[in-house]
C-alpha cells in the first residue's frame, strides 16, 4: 500500500486537474483501509523520499487524525483506529519529530501531528509526552528545539486544563526560561519560548478568581526572574550594522533584524498580558519599562520612517510558526505597551516632574502617525480604504491608529494640557525656518506635509474624544487650530493634507461654531477638481458641519453637491465602494434631517439620491440600516397629515426598485425595497392614503408568493400586517389581476407561509399577519376559512423549532384568547394533530416557550391570555400534562454535545394550570424588575467580593474601565459565553406588573380555579417570591 499511497500523494500535488482530482478521490477511498494511517507514517519516516512527499503524508495524517482519532468527533462518519495503531503512531511520530534528521518541512509537519494527537490523548493516554518535550528544551538541537516548542505551545493553548496546568506549570515555565535566556539559541526559538510563557497567563487568568492567593503568589515568584529578562529584551538595540543597511534595500528590513525583532515583539506582548492579568505585579517595574519603551520608540523612529513612511517595505510578516518579525509589528506593540504603562501612578508621578515630556510625547506620536507610503498608494487607488480608516471600521490596526489611541489616553488624563502640548509641537511642524514664525500672523507651513497631516489627524482624534466625553475646548485653542486648518485646505498640491484639513474642520465645528466658516469651501470642494479623496473627505466632513447647526438653507446646496459628485462618477464603481456609499448615505441622511419637509419637496433630489446610493449598496448591512433609520426619522418627524406626501415620494421609488431588482435579479435590492416598504407602512396613517394598497400590494404579494428567502418574507409579511392594521378596508376591497379579493390573497399568503416548504426563521412573522387578519376580518368574513386557518397554525406549531416562529404562532391563539378564551379551548379540543389533541399540542408548546417571549406588547398579551385560560377552570385544560421543572442530573461528568444527545434533558410532568401559574410567577418577577435587580445585585456582590479579595490588584494604576477586550483571555471567553446564554434579559414592565398583582390577589381572594390548591404545589422559592411581590 505504501507505494500506491506515495504515488497518490505525488499526483495530488499535480497542477493538472485530470491527474490531481482522481488522486484526491482515491486518497479519500483509501482512508477506510486500516493500514491507511500506518502507511502514511511510514512514508513520512522514509528519509529517502522527497521532503514534499513526506510533508504531504504528514498533512494527510493530521487531517485523518483530526477527524477519526476521538470517537466523540461529530464531523461526518467516524473511521475507527485501533489502540495498537494509536500507540504505534504516538511513539513513532514523536521519534520523527525529535529524531536526528534535520529536515524543517518534516519536523514542522510532525510536530503538528503530535499536537493534534495530544489534544485528544494528553495526559491520560500519553503521560510521557510532556516530560519528553521538556527534556528536549535544555540541550536539544535547533531542529529538535523547534519541534518541542511548537508542541509545547499547542499543549498550553489547546490541551492543558487549568488543573493539569498547575501540576506542571513550574516545569513548563522553568524550561521556557532556560531557552529564553540562552543567547546562543536562535532568536526565533527564544521568541517561541517567551510566547509559551505568555500563553501560561491565559490559564492563570481562568483560575485566579478561585485560587487568588495561590495563583498570585506563583505568578509573583516566576516573574522575579522573568521581569528582568523582559526588561533586558525590550532595551536590547537592534544589530548596529543593520541600521547602515536600511537604505540598501527598502523593500525588506535587514535580514539580521528578523530574529531580534521577533523576540522583542513577544517580550512586549508578554508585558501587556502581565499588565492585563496581574497589574499589581508590574507596578514596581512600570517606570523602568516605560523608560525602556520610550527610548526604544525614539530609537526606531528613523528606521521605521525609512522603511514604511518614505518607502513601501514589506510589513506585517510572520514566519512559519506564526511569529511576527517585522519592525511595524514591533512599533505597534511598543505603542500599545506605552499606552498601558502611562496609566501607572509611578509613571504619572515621574512625568509630572518633567514639564517638557508632553511636547516630546506629541513629537513621538506625530512621527508614528505619518501616512505610510503604502497607505498613500492604496488610498489613491481605493478611497473606501481611506474612509474606512476615518470611520474606525477598518481592521487594519496600525501605528497611526495606536498613536491616536495613546493620545486619547493622554488627553483623558491631562485634559486641556494635552491640547497645549500638541499645539506646541504642531507649531514646529508648520514653522518655516526661512521666514520665521509668528503665532499671531499665521502659518507659513513649509514643513513636511506628512508631519503636518499627522498633527491634524491627532488633533481631530483628540477633539472627537473630548466631544464624546463632554469635555470643553477653549475658544482660544480652537481658533489657533482653525488657522492651521485654513492653511491645510489651501495646499492643492498635497491632497492628503488638504483632505485632512476639511475633516478636522468638520469635527471641530461640532464644538466651535466659528469653524462653520469653512462650510461653503467644503461644499464647493465636493465638486471641484478631480481628486476623489478630497471630494469624499469633504462629503464626510459635512456631517460635522450639519451637527453644528448650520442654516437650513444650506441643505439644498449640500444635496446638490452630492448630486453633482455622483453624476460625475461611473456609478458601477460604487458596487465595490462600501465605505464611500456609507459616507454618502450618512451625509444625505444628516442633510435630510435638517428639514424633512424641504427634502420631500418635488424639486428636491434628496430622497432620489438616497435610493440611488442604496441601490448600489443594497448588499451592505450598514447601508440598509442607514436607509432604514433615515426613513424612520422622516416618518417620525412628519405630521399624520403629511404622510400622503411621504408616500407620493417614496412609493414610486420603491416600485421602481422592485422592477429593477426583478430585471437584474438583484436579490439584495429586493430585500432592501421590501424593508423600506415595511418601514413606510409601519408609520402609516389610519386610513392609508387612497391608492396605497393598489400601488404597493401587487409587488408585495408577488414576492410573498414566489420567494423562499427569509430576508424578504419576514419584512414582507410584516408590511402586509401593517397594511391590515392601518386600513384593512382598503386591503379587503383590493382585487388582483385574477379577481381575487385582498382577503383571499391574504389567506393564501398565510397558507403558503405556514406550509412545510418555508423554513421556520423565514416564516417568523406569519403569526402576526394571521392574528391581524383574523382580528380585522372577523368570523363573519372568514366563515369556514377561520377554522382552517387556525388549524393550519396549530399544525405548524407542532413542528416549529425556532423560538421567534413559535412565539409568532402562539400569539395568534393568545390574541384570540383575550376576548374568547373559552372558544379557543373548545376549538383546539376538537381538532387532532398527528394523533394528539390540538389543545395538548398548543398548550405544551405555549407553556414551554412563554418565558422566552420578546416584545412588551407580545409579553403582555401572552400574560393576559394565559391568566384568562387559567381562570376558565376548564377540565379539558386541567387534564393536559406538560413539562414542569428540569431534573438536574447527579453525574459530575463534563457534559459534551455527544453525551447531551445521548442523555437529553428530563423534566417533571405537571398539570397545565400549575404550569400556567409558574409561568405567571416568572413573568411577574420579570415585569417587576426583580430578576434584573437580583442579577444586578449578584453582579455587584461578586464585584465587591472580588474587590475585597483582590489584595489591591490594581493598586498603583489609574482607575478606569478599559473598553478594550482581550479575547484571548480565558476570563473574557467565559464572560462572553455567559452573556450568550442570556442575551434577551427582560426589563421592567409596570403595566404587566400591575395586571399580574391584581390577578394573583383576586385569585387568592376568590380562590379562582382552585388557586389555593395549586399555590401549595408551587415550590418554596416561587411561593416566597410571589408573596413578597404581591404584598409589597
Amino acid at each position: 500500500m505504501d507505494a500506491h499511497l506515495t504515488q497518490l500523494l505525488i499526483d495530488s500535488q499535480n497542477s493538472d486537474d485530470n491527474i490531481r482530482k482522481p488522486a484526491e478521490l482515491n486518497l479519500t477511498h483509501a482512508k477506510t483501509n486500516p493500514e491507511y494511517s500506518p502507511a502514511l507514517f511510514r512514508i513520512a519516516a522514509t528519509a529517502s523520499f522527497p521532503a514534499e512527499v513526506r510533508q504531504a503524508a504528514l498533512i494527510a495524517l493530521k487531517g485523518f487524525i483530526d477527524k477519526n482519532w476521538s470517537p466523540g468527533n461529530e464531523d461526518g462518519p467516524h473511521i475507527p483506529i485501533s489502540e495498537e495503531v494509536k500507540e504505534h503512531l504516538r511513539v513513532g511520530i514523536l521519534e520523527l519529530a525529535f529524531g536526528p534528521e534535520d529536515e524543517p518541512k518534516v519536523k514542522v509537519a510532525a510536530s503538528l501531528v503530535v499536537s493534534k494527537i495530544a489534544v485528544a490523548d494528553f495526559p491520560e493516554q500519553w503521560p510521557a509526552l510532556l516530560p519528553t518535550v521538556l527534556n528536549i528544551l535544555p540541550n536539544g538541537t535547533d531542529t529538535q528545539l523547534h519541534a518541542a516548542l511548537r508542541i509545547l505551545r499547542d499543549l498550553v493553548e489547546d490541551s492543558l486544563t487549568d488543573r493539569q496546568f498547575f501540576q506542571v506549570a513550574r516545569d513548563i515555565i522553568a524550561a521556557c526560561f532556560v531557552v529564553a535566556t540562552n543567547e546562543s539559541r536562535k532568536q526565533s526559538h527564544r521568541a517561541q519560548a517567551v510566547l509559551v510563557f505568555n500563553g501560561c497567563f491565559d490559564l492563570m487568568d481562568i483560575v485566579k478568581d478561585d485560587y487568588k492567593t495561590e495563583v498570585r503568589a506563583f505568578a509573583d515568584e516566576v516573574l522575579k526572574g522573568w521581569l528582568p529578562l523582559l526588561e533586558q529584551l525590550v532595551k536590547s538595540p537592534l544589530p548596529p550594522a543593520a541600521f547602515a543597511s536600511v537604505a540598501a534595500d527598502l523593500r525588506d528590513q535587514p535580514q539580521n533584524w528578523n530574529g531580534p525583532v521577533a523576540l522583542q515583539i513577544q517580550a512586549t506582548k508578554t508585558l501587556i498580558k502581565i499588565k492585563t492579568v496581574f497589574p499589581s505585579l508590574l507596578i514596581g517595574s512600570s517606570l523602568n519599562f516605560f523608560q525602556a519603551t520610550w527610548e526604544k520608540l525614539l530609537s526606531l523612529r528613523e528606521p521605521y520612517g525609512d522603511l514604511f513612511i518614505n518607502a513601501s517595505a514589506n510589513g506585517r510578516l510572520e514566519d512559519v510558526d506564526g511569529l511576527p518579525f517585522t519592525l511595524d509589528f514591533l512599533v505597534l506593540e511598543q505603542l500599545d505597551l506605552l499606552n498601558q504603562l502611562i496609566r501607572a501612578r509611578p509613571v504619572q508621578q515621574e512625568l509630572a516632574q518633567n514639564a517638557n515630556w508632553v511636547i516630546e510625547m506629541m513629537g513621538l506620536l506625530v512621527s508614528y502617525s505619518r501616512v505610510s507610503k503604502e497607505e498613500e498608494d492604496l488610498w489613491d487607488i481605493d478611497i473606501s480604504l481611506y474612509l474606512g480608516e476615518e470611520a474606525s471600521v477598518s481592521s487594519n490596526y496600525t501605528a497611526r491608529t495606536a498613536s491616536g489611541d495613546l493620545l486619547i489616553k493622554v488627553g483623558e488624563w491631562l485634559k486641556s494640557d494635552a491640547f497645549e502640548g500638541l499645539y506646541a509641537y504642531t507649531k514646529t511642524v508648520f514653522f518655516d525656518p526661512a521666514t520665521g514664525f509668528n503665532d499671531d500672523a499665521g502659518f507659513n507651513g513649509a514643513g513636511d506635509w506628512r508631519a503636518q497631516e499627522a498633527a491634524l489627524y491627532l488633533f481631530k482624534t483628540l477633539v472627537a474624544d473630548f466631544q464624546d466625553c463632554d469635555l470643553e475646548i477653549s475658544p482660544e485653542r480652537a481658533e489657533r487650530y482653525l488657522r492651521l486648518i485654513d492653511h491645510a485646505i489651501q495646499k492643492d498640491q498635497e491632497p492628503l493634507l488638504r483632505a485632512r484639513g476639511f475633516l478636522a474642520a468638520g469635527t471641530l465645528a461640532a464644538s466651535y461654531a466659528p469653524a462653520t466658516r469653512i462650510l461653503d469651501q467644503t461644499i464647493s470642494a465636493v465638486t471641484e477638481g478631480d481628486n476623489e479623496l478630497i471630494q469624499a473627505s469633504c462629503v464626510k466632513a459635512l456631517v460635522g458641519f450639519i451637527q453644528a447647526g448650520i442654516p437650513v438653507d444650506r441643505q439644498g446646496y449640500i444635496v446638490q453637491a452630492i448630486d453633482q459628485f455622483l453624476a460625475a462618477k461611473d456609478l458601477t464603481e460604487l458596487n465595490d465602494a462600501d465605505d464611500l456609499l456609507v459616507t454618502l448615505l450618512e451625509t444625505l441622511c444628516s442633510a435630510i434631517g435638517m428639514d424633512v419637509h424641504s427634502a420631500l419637496h418635488p424639486g428636491s433630489r434628496a430622497i432620489d439620491l438616497l435610493f440611488l446610493v442604496a441601490r448600489y449598496g443594497a448588499r451592505n448591512f450598514q447601508v440598509s440600516a442607514l436607509v432604514g433609520e433615515c426613513i424612520d426619522q422622516i416618518a417620525e418627524l412628519l405630521a399624520p397629515s403629511e404622510y400622503p406626501t411621504l408616500c407620493s415620494k417614496l412609493l414610486p421609488l420603491i416600485t421602481a426598485a422592485f422592477d429593477l431588482a426583478a430585471v437584474t435579479e438583484d436579490d439584495q435590492l429586493t430585500t432592501l425595497a421590501t424593508e423600506i416598504l415595511q418601514q413606510l407602512v409601519q408609520h402609516g396613517s389610519e386610513p392609508l392614503p387612497p391608492g396605497f394598497v393598489a400601488s404597493a400590494f401587487p409587488k408585495l404579494t408577488r414576492l410573498l408568493f414566489q420567494t423562499l428567502e427569509g430576508e424578504v418574507l419576514r419584512p414582507g409579511a410584516d408590511a402586509a400586517r401593517y397594511m391590515l392594521m392601518h386600513d384593512h378596508q382598503q386591503v379587503f376591497a383590493w382585487q388582483d389581476q385574477e379577481g381575487r379579493s385582498g382577503l383571499e390573497v391574504c389567506l393564501l399568503i398565510v397558507d403558503r407561509l405556514l406550509g412545510p416548504g418555508i423554513e421556520d426563521n423565514a416564516a417568523s412573522e406569519v403569526g402576526g399577519l394571521a392574528a391581524e387578519l383574523v382580528e380585522k376580518a372577523g368570523s363573519q368574513r372568514l366563515g369556514p376559512y377561520l377554522e382552517q386557518l387556525l388549524k393550519a397554525v396549530a399544525v405548524r406549531l407542532d413542528t416549529a423549532q425556532a423560538a421567534p416562529f413559535i412565539q409568532s404562532l402562539i400569539i395568534v391563539f393568545a390574541r384570540l384568547s383575550l376576548e374568547g378564551a373559552q372558544d379557543v379551548v373548545a376549538f383546539l379540543s376538537n381538532i387532532q394533530i398527528n394523533g394528539r389533541s390540538g389543545l395538548q399540542v398548543v398548550l405544551s408548546k405555549w407553556l414551554e416557550n412563554s418565558i422566552n417571549f420578546a416584545g412588551y406588547d407580545e409579553i403582555r398579551q401572552n400574560v393576559i391570555a394565559l391568566s384568562k385560560i387559567y381562570s376558565l377552570n376548564d377540565p379539558r385544560v386541567s387534564q393536559i400534562q406538560v413539562k414542569g421543572e428540569l431534573i438536574i442530573p447527579t453525574s459530575n461528568r463534563i457534559m459534551t454535545r455527544s453525551r447531551a444527545r445521548q442523555n437529553p434533558d428530563q423534566y417533571t410532568i405537571i398539570s397545565a394550570p400549575l404550569k400556567i401559574l409558574k409561568v405567571l410567577v416568572e413573568e411577574l418577577l420579570s415585569a417587576s424588575g426583580a430578576n434584573a435587580a437580583s442579577n444586578a445585585a449578584a453582579a455587584v456582590a461578586t464585584a465587591d467580593f472580588d474587590d475585597a479579595d483582590e489584595d489591591d490588584e490594581d493598586d498603583g494604576w489609574e482607575d478606569e474601565t478599559d473598553a478594550t477586550l482581550d479575547l484571548a483571555l480565558g476570563s473574557t471567553k467565559a464572560d462572553l459565553m455567559a452573556w450568550a446564554e442570556n442575551p434577551n434579559a427582560r426589563q421592567r414592565d409596570d403595566e404587566t406588573q400591575v395586571y399580574l398583582i391584581d390577578f394573583f390577589k383576586r385569585a387568592a381572594r376568590e380562590n379562582i380555579a382552585g388557586f389555593a390548591e395549586w399555590f401549595n404545589l408551587l415550590n418554596e422559592d416561587e411561593k416566597t417570591k410571589l408573596h413578597e411581590l404581591v404584598t409589597e
